[in-house]
């Protein structure tokens, strides 16, 4: 099982890793004052585990060789052997500190990471999307449209920031107007339910698309969710504008929502590629309507920023931070730990 304790020194240099369902991106810092090394990306499905996959990418092409590594993955890290949700590569930290030489391993949230860069990262690195200034120190919430619903919140806590992980893609998503009850009875749900992974994400714009399409007794052209997005943006389909409008709207319901719980007057943050590429969408009006919709409580709602985060590789930013300064931040490790 993974060490006890508290959180240590990591001892340099630190690969770092964040592992997706279809892609894995390493890195290597060199020591607690250095940025993180060119980044190395690999398909998942290129390599059978992910030993290969960092034997490949990192140690054939270095004469560096980590002594620690801190990795995030999206998947519940319970035990010895960690499955993850959308690749089929098991993650086994203890076998690791054998096969590639390490001393330490670390397994966070995929989110966790995402939270980190939310305090890793300067402004250059964010597109504000309305409200006013944050409030230093305040709450903090991070969503991320993507494979799935990512979610996560961020709390400064005891001289430090402690990222908070959950499943908040998984809430509920109800209809608010006449045209939302029409086209909700015939979204694609899970059990009966209509969650924020049925809307927020990849599949939940196709799934959106569709239900749109068959709302109004037309053909459902589009399948892809890259498609959807570039046809609403230019204008070239109108169940697909339509989409991405539904799309912005439920957004900001479910930003306001979690803006709501986490009182996240330090901002609320929106990772992850499809929001990097539906800007233009988010700043048409209906998403921050939808956001600051939220009676008794709109008036604290407009004063709230919201930040879409631009850099490609935000989870590695989170990640080298904690790796430079873990103490800095309230991650428990206990349980996620392991050490040689």
């Amino acid at each position: 099982m993974a060490e006890e304790g508290a959180t240590k020194t990591l001892r340099f240099p630190v690969l770092i890793g964040d592992i997706g369902g279809t892609n894995a991106r390493f890195s290597v810092i060199a020591d607690e004052k250095s940025e993180a090394g060119e980044p190395r990306i690999v398909k998942t499905a290129d390599y059978a585990t992910i030993d290969d996959a960092i034997r490949a990418a990192v140690l054939d092409r270095s004469s560096i060789r980590p002594k620690s590594a801190v990795l995030a993955v999206a998947g519940p890290v319970e035990a010895d052997e960690i499955p993850l949700t959308n690749c089929p590569w098991i993650v086994k930290p203890r076998q690791m500190l054998s096969s590639l030489g390490l001393g330490d391993v670390v397994v966070l949230n995929d989110f966790e990471a995402q939270a980190l860069a939310v305090v890793a990262l300067g402004e250059e690195h964010m597109e504000q999307i309305g409200g006013g200034a944050p409030e230093p120190n305040a709450g903090r919430v991070v969503l991320g449209p993507g494979t799935g619903l990512g979610v996560a919140g961020l709390v400064h806590a005891f001289g430090g920031w402690v990222p908070i992980p959950g499943e908040g893609g998984h809430m509920d998503i109800g209809p608010r107007t006449p045209r939302d009850y029409a086209v909700f009875p015939n979204i694609e749900t899970i059990e009966g339910r209509v969650s924020g992974e049925q809307i927020l994400c990849g599949r939940g714009l196709v799934n959106t698309y569709r239900a749109i399409a068959k709302t109004d007794g037309k053909a459902a052209r589009l399948s892809v969710p890259a498609d959807i997005t570039a046809a609403a943006l230019a204008g070239t389909d109108e169940i697909a504008v339509e989409t991405l409008s539904m799309f912005a709207t439920c957004l900001g319901r479910t930003a306001g929502d979690l803006a709501l719980v986490f009182m996240s007057r330090g901002g609320v943050f929106l990772t992850g590629g499809i929001a990097q590429k539906i800007v233009p969408a988010l700043k048409a009006g209906n998403f921050r309507a939808a956001f600051e919709d939220k009676a008794p409580h709109s008036e604290l709602l407009r004063t709230i920023p919201v930040y879409v985060i631009t850099h490609p590789l935000a989870a590695l930013a989170g990640l080298a931070a904690f790796a430079r300064a873990p103490r800095k931040f309230g991650v428990e490790t206990s349980g996620r730990r392991w050490q040689a």
